[in-house]
């Protein structure tokens, strides 16, 4: 049986290990996508014991939603745990930000649609905008719990203020942010305050957009219209002292008869400040390994020489990651 956490301070539970699929569907993200490789994602992650499934409305404008509320018919609803979000307002033809107790409501009525369902498990306000004041935001989608539409509230992206104002009524349940074992310095601030109040931590790019998985090598070349000839964690001396950690890992991985990648993600299901990880993936293999990875139980030992590994990057401002999954 996979380990179960409990979301927030709701009756929400989810494995540990859940799935973003950002790259479901997410046609303006990522190019070439099918929707059929969509499909065996989402059908992979659930055949092979994965319940939470993170998606957006921004990924694919909608399509995301609607690709896994398809695949999803073919399972017991009741066993799932469907997370999705919502901020972003394209009806002007420009990208805008929105908060406000109104466009939420409507944001939910409209994935509720797309996913093909009577409730969302967790619906995370996806981006702060720069005018409503958070408790406001949070109240409407308080007022949609209590009408049984959703079951969890969260937020993405939010500072620590944010969070806090969110949260002025006691009524948010979970915190989604960038948090890996190389940008740690993104979740310093907010993690003892959600451990403080009940509140769920949910990690996105947790393998640091492949870096993690350990198939980069130290004669690795971009050319210069490659975005990562860009990223910060491919620069010197950065991207040797990270290869350098992941090193470190190989032999705890290998004890385990697992990968780099698995293993990794098992130190953040071990961690207690992280109650789902969710990487993403773009082929239905990467699923189904990335599953294993809930098989894998580190010793305590095993947790702390992995944190002392990275611990170097514990104090480092090193900027978002790049935006792929997993």
């Amino acid at each position: 049986m996979s380990q179960q956490v409990k979301i927030g301070k709701t009756d929400v539970t989810a494995t540990a290990l859940g799935l973003g699929t950002n790259a479901v569907g997410g046609y303006n993200l990522f190019p070439n996508l099918k929707d059929e490789t969509g499909l065996d994602i989402v059908k992979t992650g659930v055949e092979n014991g994965i319940t939470l499934l993170d998606t957006a409305y921004v990924y694919g404008l909608g399509h995301s939603e609607e690709l896994v509320g398809k695949a999803i018919k073919d399972f017991d609803r009741s066993k799932l745990v469907i997370a999705t979000k919502g901020a972003h307002d394209f009806s002007t033809g420009e990208q805008v930000i929105k908060n406000d107790p109104k466009f939420l409501t409507e944001q939910v009525e409209a994935s509720l649609k797309r996913l093909g369902t009577d409730y969302i498990d967790i619906y995370y306000i996806h981006f702060p905008d720069h005018d409503t004041p958070k408790a406001e935001a949070v109240g409407a989608l308080q007022r949609l719990r209590e009408q049984g539409k959703i079951r969890a509230i969260g937020v993405s992206n939010f500072s620590l203020d944010q969070i806090k104002d969110a949260n002025a009524d006691g009524y948010l349940d979970v915190v989604e942010d960038e948090f890996s074992l190389l940008h740690q310095d993104h979740g310093a601030d907010m993690l003892p305050y959600l451990k403080e109040n009940n509140i769920s931590f949910v990690p996105y790019f947790p393998l640091a957009s492949g870096l993690l998985t350990g198939k980069y090598t130290k004669d690795v070349n971009f050319p210069k219209d490659d975005i990562r000839s860009q990223i910060a964690d491919f620069q010197e001396p950065r991207y040797s002292n990270i290869l350098a950690a992941i090193d470190k890992v190989r032999p705890i991985a290998d004890a385990h008869d697992a990968t780099v990648a698995q293993t990794i993600l098992a130190w953040y299901i071990k961690n207690p400040l992280i109650s789902v990880v969710i990487p993403g993936a773009k082929k239905p293999e990467q699923v189904a390994a990335n599953a294993k990875a809930m098989s894998v139980n580190l010793t305590d030992d095993e947790f702390k020489a992995i944190d002392a590994a990275f611990k170097g990057f514990k104090h480092i401002t090193s900027g978002k990651s790049l935006a792929d999954p997993d």
